[in-house]
């Protein structure tokens, strides 16, 4: 059957692509791929800083590490069990970095936790990589740049990459569209303050994990456990049947760690034998694809028509024309 021409078009398309990725030689990619941790940092603070045109010099990445996100209520001890399971990886000879959302400086407008200086141990060590970041102006407990920082960890060969959020709610999922595996954790007996932000993102959820479960709280940790796994059945079923599990840790006395990670490589494996994590992997390009080109065509929008924009900043001011009435005009007139 003679291929249509809509179809030749695509062809043409997909080849010219293929041409458009810069195969220059840049050192600092080559001095990422050869686990330069300087280099690494480097090129992050670059795509933060708003260059990332030299990322077409990367080719895809064969790396397959596992992308693990990790949420949680504020004092729920996120960086202290990120560290204690950083460190259990890199003992195992993994590869294992973090990239630490923190909230923006109202002043400097830099990360205010620096999450780096709360995990000394897992920084040191030579298999691992901590990046704090600030999360700026950006929602969903990510910063503008996560996806750029994770696939240059990928290509410098960290086995696992693991992105610890800006505390939890309704708007802070984004994460989870990057992640292979999302753990969100949880504080025993914490209140019912926290009812309205946990059914979205526990429907969300891959695995939730009770911290601080010692001492005087460790029974209250085991009955959360309980609790939390009874309202899971509540919720609609997964598409690929896999139940999100729950347990009990502390990170502080190191206990449960080595059985969070057995549950996310359980979980982790379940869904790539079903090649899921290959498909969600795909769907997760595909947004990012899109999502760029919103950014960029707004952006561009924005240069081209910042005379009419300007002039209809006055107008709205003095009450000549109205937001709806100028926003119509500058579109229609672009």
């Amino acid at each position: 059957m003679k291929e249509s021409s809509a179809d030749n078009s695509k062809q043409r398309a997909i080849d010219q692509l293929k041409k458009a990725r810069n195969t220059g030689d840049d050192g600092l990619l080559l001095a990422i791929a050869s686990g330069n941790r300087s280099a690494l940092a480097q090129g992050i603070t670059r795509v933060e800083t708003g260059h990332s045109d030299w990322l077409s010099q990367m080719p895809p990445t064969s790396k397959k590490s596992i992308r693990i996100g990790i949420s949680g209520v504020p004092g729920a001890g996120k960086s202290t069990l990120i560290e204690s399971l950083g460190m259990l990886l890199v003992d195992q000879g993994m590869r294992v970095a973090v990239l630490a959302i923190d909230p923006a400086s109202p002043v400097s407008k830099g990360s205010i936790l620096g999450d780096k200086t709360r995990m000394e141990r897992l920084s040191m060590h030579e298999r691992a990589f901590v990046r704090p970041s600030s999360n700026g102006t950006t929602l969903g407990g990510v910063t503008k740049s996560t996806r750029e920082a994770m696939h240059l960890c990928e290509h410098a060969g960290y086995d696992i990459i693991i992105i610890e959020t800006v505390g939890v709610g309704q708007s802070e999922i984004a994460v989870r569209a990057m992640c292979d595996y999302f753990l969100l954790l949880l504080l025993a007996g914490a209140g019912d303050q926290l009812q309205g932000i946990k059914r979205g993102i526990m429907e969300i959820c891959d695995g939730i994990a009770i911290t601080k479960a010692d001492g005087e709280n460790t029974s209250n940790a085991q009955n959360a456990v309980g609790e939390f796994t009874t309202a899971l059945h509540y919720f609609p079923a997964r598409d690929h049947g896999l139940m999100p599990q729950v347990i009990a840790i502390s990170a502080q006395e190191n206990r449960g760690i080595d059985t969070l990670w057995q549950m996310i490589q359980h979980a982790y494996s379940y869904l790539d034998d079903r090649g899921l994590v290959e498909q969600n992997r795909q769907t997760q390009y595909l947004s990012w694809l899109h999502e760029m080109i919103r950014e960029q065509t707004v952006a561009q929008f924005y240069l081209n028509n910042k005379t009419a924009i300007e002039a209809a900043e006055i107008s709205i001011k003095s009450k000549q024309s109205t937001p709806y009435v100028a926003a119509n005009y500058i579109l229609k007139n672009s």
